[in-house]
């Protein structure tokens, strides 16, 4: 018989600032930023980081998978409560704004978990869905592929990462030509 008791209370709190740590600090000061620093943000013991997760990856891992639950999230809903000849471009416009704005440097991670798999599986079904009813709108063009816009919605910040003393808006006009060229109007067959 197994012991099923509730974590406790202080766990769960560890657990969270640990989480909140990490994500902060992966976006401020990249991939390599030690355990010794998010347990020093998150207030813990670095004994406390490897009591909930056996590596720095799998809490990498964690937090990836925590930003992804809350995009998917975000993106069934629009695709219940828009109109679908605006929900896929709502859904890629703030999947833009989230990679500009906090973690794009967590979408680098080649961890991959069960957990973080089953999160990228969801999200690209996500994308076929809202792609599919943005088709049958008409206002989207019949070649682009749910891969193709979750991986244009990366493109945007990459880009004007380029652009010496960049602004930190200049993503949104690299977004505004992508969702222009994912439009019907004046499309070229796209080559395979």
């Amino acid at each position: 018989m197994t012991d099923a008791r509730a974590p406790r209370a202080d766990a769960v709190r560890n657990r969270a600032r640990l989480l909140d740590a990490a994500e902060l600090e992966f976006a401020e000061r990249g991939l390599d930023v030690s355990v010794a620093d998010i347990a020093t943000r998150a207030g813990v013991g670095k004994g406390t980081v490897f009591r909930h997760f056996a590596t720095k990856e799998d809490l990498l891992a964690t937090v990836v998978v925590h930003r992804l639950e809350k995009l998917i999230a975000d993106g069934e809903r629009l695709a219940d409560t828009s109109p679908s000849d605006t929900a896929l471009f709502e859904f890629v416009t703030l999947a833009a704004g989230q990679q500009q704005d906090e973690l794009s440097v967590l979408t680098a991670t080649d961890t991959v978990n069960d957990q973080l798999d089953d999160a990228q599986s969801r999200l690209f079904a996500l994308m076929e869905r809202l792609v599919a009813d943005a088709r049958a709108a008409g206002v989207l063009r019949p070649d682009v592929t749910g891969e193709d816009v979750a991986l244009l919605i990366c493109a945007p910040g990459h880009v004007a990462g380029f652009a010496p003393g960049r602004g930190p808006d200049l993503w949104r006009r690299y977004l505004g030509i992508i969702l222009d060229g994912l439009r019907p109007d004046g499309a070229h067959p796209l080559s395979h």
